[in-house]
């Protein structure tokens, strides 16, 4: 066994575990810039908000942030690395050839960075050859459209994963345990078709997307959807409530606001998913409509209202006759948004959903069937383990 006390074998073993990179800021006493380079950010506390950084005692732009009373962690991307290497270096005029605004306590905020945390210095404990530096939380911010810079193994690097879960929440450890047994399937769908695999449920009258395989960045666009939550209004949803009995259908489209007429066009919808056992829906640029303003109603920091909150509703309702049409056609190409199979639990629920995303612009009606065909065996194979069948269709 390694001596312990031995600083290369020290970091060596400590290098197995990846950090986040994040550059302090803040303004000193003469009124200039200054920052460094952290590996050693750490979220403390939600009660207070309390975050922590341990910076080196023999840093020389430690001590201008101290003497300043308060800081910002700039949380850097994945094409920051420059930037990173930039404030680890000593001496160097750091903000010379970079962007940056005040943040509420005047520290800067650098141009581009993915995430934002203002702080007042709340304490400094000494540990060892660094300093244990405690802020309480003022104001942050995230960007939700880039992926972090990490530190792994001596290196820096971005995160990255075949698929992301979601964290457990109340009320959805059961269908977690179902997208756990999914994983390595939705994972293999993914690579297969060079698209996104997903897996969501129904968590009172949402949506909720629990994970996600494939999952690639896009300029402009979150890196990952995982956590994103939809409002549960037809023609969304049929997927889960086509084996559902008719008061839980009668009560979901009343909370949904449906009219007559929609209820009834669901209702053939509902039919129609059933006998098929799978769902489809057809590209319109309507979805991109729906899609941006999900992000300004349940996006990072929103404030959005009740009126926005029906405003989205009524939108996701102009998606109707986009879902489940009657045939397509052989040898016919479509724009195909989503293809989705449900995954029964032990009870004969569907407990959740797998789908396929961001699909190329146009799919054969061959290429549909290969969709469903992987992501059907993907929810037989999660069946299979856990002893549930899909019901028999009726209606």
């Amino acid at each position: 066994m390694a001596d312990s006390s031995d600083p290369r074998h020290f970091r060596r073993v400590l290098g197995n575990f990846p950090t986040g990179v994040v550059v302090v800021t803040a303004i000193d006493a003469s009124g200039q810039p200054a920052g460094m380079a952290v590996g050693s950010f750490t979220s403390v506390s939600l009660d207070p908000a309390l975050v922590a950084f341990l910076p080196d005692k023999s840093s020389t732009s430690f001590p201008r942030i101290k003497e300043a009373g308060r800081f910002c962690v700039n949380v850097l991307t994945h094409e920051q690395e420059t930037v990173c290497r930039t404030f680890a270096t000593r001496g160097a005029d750091k903000f010379a050839s970079l962007d940056w605004r005040p943040a509420p306590t005047g520290s800067p905020i650098l141009d581009g960075v993915l995430a934002w945390i203002d702080c007042d210095l709340e304490s400094v404990t000494e540990a060892g050859d660094h300093y244990i530096v405690l802020g309480r939380v003022r104001a942050l911010e995230a960007s939700e459209t880039d992926l972090p810079l990490v530190f792994f193994q001596g290196g820096y690097g971005r995160f990255h994963s075949a698929s992301l879960t979601a964290p457990i929440e109340p009320g959805l450890a059961g269908q977690l345990r179902l997208v756990d047994l999914a994983r390595p399937g939705m994972e293999r769908t993914a690579d297969r078709f060079g698209v996104e695999c997903n897996a969501a449920t129904v968590a009172g009258d949402e949506i909720v997307l629990l994970a996600g395989a494939g999952i690639r960045p896009h300029h402009g666009q979150p890196p990952t959807r995982v956590g994103q939550r939809i409002p549960l209004v037809p023609p969304l949803g049929s997927i889960y409530l086509a084996w559902e009995q008719d008061d839980v259908v009668d009560s979901r489209l009343t909370a949904a606001g449906a009219t007559a007429a929609q209820r009834e066009t669901f209702r053939t919808v509902l039919a129609r998913v059933r006998q098929r056992r799978w769902s489809v829906g057809l590209g319109n640029a309507l979805h991109s409509q729906v899609e941006s303003e999900l992000a300004r109603v349940f996006g990072a920091g929103s404030t959005a209202g009740p009126d926005r909150r029906a405003g989205l509703r009524d939108l996701i309702r102009t998606l109707d006759g986009l879902y489940e049409p009657e045939d397509l056609i052989p040898g016919q190409s479509y724009d195909v948004r989503n293809v989705q199979v449900p995954v029964f639990d032990e009870t004969g629920s569907a407990a959740i959903s797998l789908s396929v995303y961001g699909l190329p612009e146009t799919s054969s009606t061959e290429e549909v069937r290969a969709y469903r065909e992987a992501l059907q065996e993907v929810a037989d194979e999660v069946m299979r383990r856990i002893g549930a069948k899909t019901p028999v269709a009726t209606g």
